[in-house]
């Protein structure tokens, strides 16, 4: 279809009650009316045909996807999923079948919302298989009559869909769960109860608390004991090694050795010195 033919079926949110009504003003056709314009797309490519099939089919868009309001989901997007599917269907629609668009089209309505329903409806997803969506569909309207099922409710949806009563307990299960945020929520920090989150509860497989206590207090341990050596070097062996090793900005042997007016062999001898001593005072920790 043409750019043209997508901005019909665009919905705003916003103006969602001019759109119905908008739809509502174009005429339905006659099946005469809609045979000449199938045969026009069908067998010449007219687009001004398909144009006015998919505008005179857009009320029933509406009625298709108002049967859809109970997922919680925008009714303007479910009437704009419901578009694409429509106008997948005049595409597809041919004339010499006998049927009217209308019974051809729902087929494609139908899929497409179903399909934005199981996108959007969980974040996780409830159903996956073919089998399991058309499961979702059809539980959803039973539970809407029963409510939760008994042993003997169970059976008798599960006889009715010919699918396992397991799976119809799995099914309802599954849409009777709630999504939760798994992270603390962005405004939780201040709140006492923001170790809720499912992301606490979680084992850290990949760590040792006992060690990693160990590593740090080791590491501390070290860190003295490197600090008590460095402070017993002279002031000049102490500024060799910071600038060396310790700073973010380290100097090179030649940057020392003309701060000192000495050669770069000489710095590096007094490097190595100090570091001797320093490994002599630190022992393994160094």
């Amino acid at each position: 279809m043409t750019k043209e033919m997508t901005s019909l079926a665009l919905v705003s949110a916003d103006s969602l009650e001019g759109y119905i009504r908008s739809v509502n003003s174009h005429p339905m056709l006659t099946a005469e009316q809609e045979r000449e314009l199938a045969e026009r797309l069908h067998y010449d490519g007219d687009i001004e045909a398909a144009r006015s099939l998919v505008l005179s089919h857009l009320r029933f868009v509406v009625h298709v996807a108002r049967g859809y309001t109970g997922y919680g989901l925008p009714m303007a997007d479910l009437v704009q999923e419901g578009n694409i599917g429509l106008m997948k269907a005049v595409k597809r629609f041919n004339p010499e079948v006998g049927v009217r668009l209308v019974s051809f089209a729902v087929h494609w309505i139908k899929a497409e919302i179903h399909e934005y329903v199981l996108r959007n409806w969980r974040i996780v997803k409830v159903a996956t298989t073919k089998a399991q969506r058309k499961l979702f569909f059809n539980l959803r309207k039973a539970k809407k009559r029963l409510g939760w099922f008994n042993n003997d409710e169970v059976e008798m949806v599960a006889e009715q869909l010919g699918v396992e009563t397991s799976e119809v307990r799995e099914m309802e299960s599954r849409l009777a769960a709630q999504d939760a945020t798994f992270d603390m929520p962005a405004d939780d920090d201040e709140r006492d109860n923001s170790y809720t989150a499912p992301v606490y509860y979680l084992e850290d497989k990949s760590s040792d608390v006992a060690l990693s206590y160990e590593e740090n207090n080791w590491e501390d341990h070290a860190n003295n004991r490197l600090s008590l050596a460095l402070a017993n070097l002279d002031d000049r062996s102490q500024h060799i090694v910071r600038s060396r090793w310790l700073e973010d900005d380290k100097s090179t042997l030649q940057d020392l050795a003309d701060h000192y007016g000495v050669s770069a062999e000489r710095i590096r001898q007094l490097e190595k010195n100090a570091m001797r001593k320093l490994k002599e005072a630190v022992g393994d920790a160094l």
